[in-house]
């Protein structure tokens, strides 16, 4: 397959989210910020480095009914997230398809505070690894595109399956809640199975509209020091973007809904099981370089809506290159 078709694809796959609950809680398997375009694709053999760099902002903490909760109606908290990753995929084909071994090494810097007449405080550090192996094959066409120096567009669809793993190894304190919601760790494992994908038509509007999306199922282990177990999160990566010569451009989305309840030493945790959904909308906006076998591509997402979690805006940005 052209280098074209998936270099992107993996330039947010390879961050764990954003926690969704800002007090206890873990993060969601995948990108922060959304996977988003070219979410079912992976690019020709060979060894990717690069890195993402997001900014965040929380700007409600609500109940189960999407009410502001009392108690935090002046809380605030601002996060900045970055890191390298690594992404192998060998010169292997299984069932016609290509497979992959990805990781990433986040490091954060949280600060802000919760309950109101509370001082804003700040906590830095090495956040959770994430893990992902990946099978992808392309069942569509490549076609040229009409601006010289562009790559081709995959003309079809093509499907990815996988499972992610957030790794528990960051730095993590429980001493309090405004301790756990600024360690850059969770202290919980997530292992995610996930399914991707990508239909890009015929020319409509200008070189194709691309379809994409890809669900994960994070199932997470029990909190050893403060004996949570958050219940499985659904959770869905969306766009619809337009190919453009070098540059792909469109709406994206994030959706997350809370299947089980919270456990907290094995009882429901009060008041009501603590089942969060949220909703992100917003633009994204890639580039190609293919003299330099380079991406990158700016996002910009924020909350219209939530239960049992907080709403919020990001900014995340990052670059991948072939070496």
């Amino acid at each position: 397959m052209h280098f074209r078709t998936t270099l992107l694809a993996l330039l947010f796959v390879l961050s764990a989210g954003e926690k969704s609950n800002a007090v206890e809680g873990p993060t969601v398997a995948g990108p922060i910020g959304g996977t988003d375009m070219r979410a079912a694709f992976l690019p020709p053999p060979g060894i990717y480095f690069g890195t993402l760099q997001l900014v965040a902002q929380t700007i409600d903490f609500l109940d189960k009914d999407g009410n502001t909760i009392p108690a935090l109606r002046d809380a605030r908290l601002t996060k900045e997230v970055g890191g390298p990753f690594v992404y192998f995929i060998p010169e292997i084909r299984i069932l016609g398809g290509s497979v992959s071994l990805g990781a990433l090494l986040p490091f954060a810097n949280t600060c802000g505070h919760l309950f109101t007449g509370t001082s804003s405080e700040c906590d830095a550090g090495m956040g959770d690894p994430y893990v992902e192996f990946a099978w992808s094959r392309f069942f569509g066409t490549l076609r040229a595109s009409k601006y010289p120096g562009a790559y081709p567009i995959p003309e079809g669809l093509a499907v990815m399956l996988g499972v992610g793993t957030v790794i528990p190894a960051g730095k993590f304190t429980s001493s309090d809640p405004l301790s756990q919601a600024l360690s850059p760790g969770t202290n919980i494992w997530d292992i995610a199975p996930t399914i991707a994908l990508t239909y890009t038509t015929a020319p409509i509007l200008a070189e194709g509209t691309e379809f994409s999306a890809k669900l994960y199922w994070n199932s997470y282990l029990e909190n050893n020091e403060t004996k949570y177990l958050t219940g499985d999160v659904l959770n869905l990566d969306f766009a619809i973007t337009e190919h453009i010569g070098r540059f792909q451009v469109g709406v994206a989305g994030f959706y997350a809904a809370q299947i089980d309840d919270d456990k907290i030493a094995g009882i429901v945790a009060p008041p009501d099981g603590r089942r969060a959904q949220a909703l992100q909308l917003g633009g994204v906006i890639a580039y190609d370089m293919p003299e330099h076998a380079t991406s990158m591509k700016l996002k910009a997402i924020a909350s219209p809506f939530a239960e049992n979690t907080v709403t919020s805006w990001n900014i995340v940005f990052g670059w991948i290159k072939k070496y």
